[in-house]
């Protein structure tokens, strides 16, 4: 009896055949993420010639860990999924290097993902990682994190703390706590005294917020708070003038909802570095919405195509 041909199917799913990559989900963030979740991704990116295989970590140090263990593994793609928080952790072990990074936008504001094009819809940025071209972008540091949106000093950073804290003790919903961390921050009034040192240029300012992206945020139009592109090389500087409490509460509210860029009652600058100096010894910053304390001075700079990340072609 003659041998029967091999199903042409049975060649793509061939776990030999398949191009292996390496998937690192935020199994924290939200419902879903768990082993049935991981087994239908693996199928997913299977049907697209890839053998996946999938981590479900639990906070930033298992997300780092997985992303850095990738890495060392030789794997040639590695994708993250989760919001900008999950992407900015996995990106972290991968700038510098050769490996291609790819993204599945299951956040809520989803920042990088929208900027560069990736599709939002699940198996749309599946077939993207599998199909798409590889692009290298710059990023954002700030003495030594790298952020892939902006980093942020003043207000922001503060009302997250208090957001996390109420969320935490509270049992609050996260945007019912954003609400009352923003008022907390108007009833408070706080502002920061800064020297901004960009080369051999000093500027004193007292403001209640610094905003810092990783390129260019567009100010006008239908695309306010985006960047058109992600590959020039700069930094731009928003520092808030002083605004009254009313100011304050739209500044805060605009920080939370990612459309800070589009407020106009700031002093712009682009810059390839700079210093930030406060009487402060220590600082809470934010980058890509993670919120760490620092050491000052804080040193900026922009690393020019760092990140290698597949893109829609």
């Amino acid at each position: 009896m003659p041998h029967q041909p091999i199903p042409r199917s049975a060649i793509l799913t061939s776990p030999t055949s398949l191009t292996p990559i390496a998937v690192i989900i935020n199994g924290s963030a939200g419902s879903g993420h768990d082993d049935a979740r991981a087994a239908e991704l693996r199928a997913k990116f299977a049907a697209h010639g890839m053998a996946a295989d999938v981590t479900l970590a639990r906070g930033g140090a298992e997300l780092i860990g997985a992303a850095r263990a990738a890495r060392e593994a030789g794997k040639q793609i590695v994708v993250a999924g989760g919001g900008d928080g999950t992407i900015n952790a996995v990106a972290s072990q991968l700038v510098g290097s050769e490996v291609a990074f790819g993204v599945l936008p299951m956040g809520t504001l989803n920042h990088f993902a929208k900027d560069l094009g990736i599709p939002l819809a699940l198996d749309e940025a599946i077939r993207n990682v599998a199909q798409g071209r590889r692009t290298r972008v710059d990023v954002g540091e700030v003495n030594g994190t790298i952020f892939l949106n902006n980093s942020s000093l003043g207000l922001y950073p503060d009302i997250v703390r208090d957001r996390e804290k109420q969320q935490r003790r509270l049992g609050r919903g996260k945007w019912l706590a954003a609400g009352w961390a923003t008022l907390t921050a108007l009833r408070r009034y706080p502002f920061l005294s800064l020297r901004l040192k960009v080369g051999d240029d000093e500027h004193a300012r007292r403001t209640p917020f610094v905003f810092i992206g990783n390129n260019e945020y567009t100010m006008q139009g239908l695309s306010v708070g985006e960047r058109q592109r992600l590959d020039g090389g700069k930094l731009s500087l928003y520092v808030a003038q002083r605004p009254g409490r009313l100011g304050l509460l739209r500044l805060g509210w605009s920080a939370l909802w990612g459309s800070l860029a589009q407020e106009r009652d700031f002093d712009v600058l682009t810059v390839e570095n700079m210093e930030i100096a406060t009487r402060h010894t220590r600082l809470r910053v934010a980058t890509d919405g993670e919120v760490t304390v620092m050491t000052t001075p804080l040193r900026y700079r922009i690393r020019p195509a760092a990140l290698t990340v597949v893109v829609p072609t």
